[in-house]
């Protein structure tokens, strides 16, 4: 595995990726490092969906979200994995955030690709929720927050730029 400031400045959303499925031992090194992230309280009130992307509720949620894209909602990558937060407690966002961010940090260490996805909310909250729920094995009161598509990667993408002058500010 890489080092940890070397994934970090490497990182980055890939959106293109090969056919080659992820290995058994691959998916429980990512849905471990999402366990493994904290939760506020120590709730752990998180819902992992682990679904390969050939299951037909993949290509369903594509007709939902979007029948006439160019690209899948999960750019084709093999695996998408869906965290879900109990609806009462009101640190499941933040809690899946952090969730989300080990995932894709372990997929880089691992030399996978992935890419964090949000725009299937409105069609995971909206009005067919209990139906996706009930496939993707959501438990009841629960809710969906954030997602990640994880392969090996079919291209490269720089790291980001940032300017630490305009987006930080330091207080002493």
């Amino acid at each position: 595995m890489a080092d940890l400031f070397t994934t970090i400045d490497e990182r980055g959303s890939i959106r293109a990726y090969t056919e080659e499925a992820l290995t058994e031992e691959e998916i429980k090194v990512l849905v471990e490092a999402g366990l493994k992230a904290p939760t506020a309280r120590n709730e752990q009130e998180l819902h992992f969906s682990v679904i390969d992307t050939k299951n037909p509720i993949i290509k369903e949620l594509q007709n939902d979200l979007n029948p006439n894209a160019a690209t899948t909602f999960y750019y084709n990558a093999p695996l998408f994995i869906s965290i879900s937060g109990q609806d009462a407690f009101g640190w499941s966002a933040v809690d899946a955030g952090i969730a989300v961010e080990n995932i894709h940090l372990a997929a880089k260490g691992l030399g996978l690709g992935s890419v964090i996805i949000g725009c299937v909310k409105g069609v995971l909250t909206g009005e067919k929720k209990a139906y996706y729920d009930e496939k993707m094995g959501v438990p009841a009161d629960y809710s969906y927050q954030i997602a990640i598509a994880v392969g090996h990667p079919n291209t490269t993408k720089e790291p980001h730029v940032f300017n630490a002058e305009k987006d930080v500010t330091y207080i002493a």
